[in-house]
């Protein structure tokens, strides 16, 4: 257990809202022996620096030496104010994460008083409605590069059938479907029959967060592509990515054997949702009661790659894989904190290019991604559910359960460019092999893949 005994009464700890206090304030807050005044803490104002302090922090908090952590947090607390700039609000949203992570451990009583007095800890998040979500993802090519480029490759995919049935598995709850539909709408042998199946429910713990329920955005979609000729038939199915979207996977079973012989187009688009399966740092089915699949799984296999295999079984027309580039599997906590930290600047560094300081939106937007960070620093296990991997280990997956990569074509890198056009100047483009990667500033940040039954 950690013990207190040296740590001065919570009265001379600054609060962990610097906004709140003055330079007095700050002034007479002392440090323990041996660290700087805060008029001395310039030279800590790198990222560099600032990921190092996160580091010992967490390796203080993990190895509970409370006074280290506590003289850490101070001079954290002091360099990175919620309002300072990009690396700032990105440190400060990890110092929150890692106070988290200590109170919830039980051993920093003082941390979770500190937490308790403050109350500054929790993290409102917004509830979009239909409108407010579609201008949201429309600030930044963070979710219009993966619409822009799936839909590319959808429309080359399904060119000349009648029916169309995509399966949507994405974070965004549909955003994608207006512009798909529009696409569709125009080609010159007609629309298709468009069937529409969601997983109902799937991410209603993981922001963005929608105020109204999958029944109604079924119909304002029903609606909006009757508006465009295109009859839609949609349909939620309750299934959740904790157990691999089982009940999704069945019922496309089911329908694969109808309508395999009717010659329907079924297109699987994942936009930022497979990240949440469970992967192997879990045992394959620790979360739920029996095999929801009917193969048996190896010793080795996680519900990421059941849920692969299980789409290579119903022989897709085309699957479309996008999501954001950067690991965060390891179940090392500094491992975890320096890969997020080198990874998470990005929304911060681009934010000030599209949103003013101080904006609704803005608040909005830190508000999902101190989200995130909190879930990857301050959760374990089944609760830890934000499990990026890189590009590189969702190809081999696809490749190892039977899928072939096919290259995105100069029509979809022109729409794609075109898009980044409407964008700020540190967003570029780069394709790797068959594949097409969002960049900011020269690093990856969104990966596009589109795959083939092989």
């Amino acid at each position: 257990m950690m013990q207190f005994s040296e740590i001065p009464p919570l009265h001379q700890i600054p609060p962990f809202s610097i906004a709140t206090m003055n330079k007095n304030q700050i002034h007479r807050a002392r440090p323990w022996p041996g660290f700087p005044t805060s008029k001395g803490l310039g030279s800590f104002g790198d990222a560099n620096c600032m990921e190092q302090l996160l580091v010992h922090c967490a390796n203080a908090i993990e190895s509970n030496d409370a006074t280290l952590a506590q003289q850490i947090l101070w001079v954290l607390n002091n360099i990175a104010p919620p309002d300072g700039d990009s690396n700032q609000r990105l440190t400060c949203a990890f110092l929150r994460a890692l106070i988290v992570r200590a109170a919830k451990s039980g051993t920093c009583k003082m941390l979770a008083a500190m937490a308790n007095a403050h109350c500054n800890l929790s993290i409102d998040i917004h509830t979009f409605s239909v409108i407010e979500l579609a201008s949201f993802v429309d600030l930044t090519p963070w979710h219009r590069f993966g619409f822009t480029a799936a839909n590319a490759a959808i429309l080359e995919a399904v060119e000349g059938y009648s029916v169309i049935h995509i399966v949507d598995l994405s974070l965004t709850h549909c955003m994608q479907i207006p512009t798909l539909i529009d696409a569709i709408a125009s080609r010159l042998e007609g629309p298709p029959l468009v069937k529409l199946t969601v997983a109902g429910g799937a991410t209603e713990d993981v922001p963005p967060m929608l105020d109204l329920s999958y029944e109604e955005l079924g119909s304002k979609l029903i609606n909006f592509a009757r508006s465009r000729n295109v009859v839609l038939e949609f349909r939620a199915i309750p299934s959740t990515y904790a157990d691999g979207f089982s009940s999704l996977i069945e019922q496309l079973r089911v329908q694969h054997l109808v309508y395999a012989e009717s010659g329907e187009a079924l297109v699987i688009n994942c936009h930022m949702m497979l990240h949440y399966l469970p992967e192997e740092t879990l045992s394959p089915l620790s979360n739920v009661n029996s095999n929801p699949y009917s193969f048996e799984p190896s010793s080795t296999q996680s519900l990421r790659t059941m849920f692969l295999k299980a789409l290579r079984g119903l022989d897709p027309t085309v699957v479309v894989l996008v999501d954001e580039d950067a690991d965060l599997t390891s179940n090392n906590l500094v491992c975890r904190l320096r890969a997020a930290f080198n990874y998470l600047w990005i929304p911060y560094d681009t934010v000030d290019t599209f949103l003013p300081q101080g904006s609704k939106q803005r608040q909005w937007y830190e508000a999902d991604i101190s989200w995130k960070i909190e879930n990857v620093i301050a959760h374990e296990g089944l609760q830890r559910v934000e499990r990026l991997e890189p590009k590189s280990r969702w190809v081999q997956r696809m490749r190892n359960v039977g899928f072939r990569g096919v290259s995105f074509g100069e029509e979809a890198i022109s729409e794609v460019k075109t898009m980044l056009d409407e964008h700020a100047a540190g967003w570029g483009l780069k394709k790797e092999e068959d594949d097409l990667v969002l960049t900011w500033k020269g690093h990856n940040v969104v990966f596009a893949t589109a795959w083939l039954p092989a």
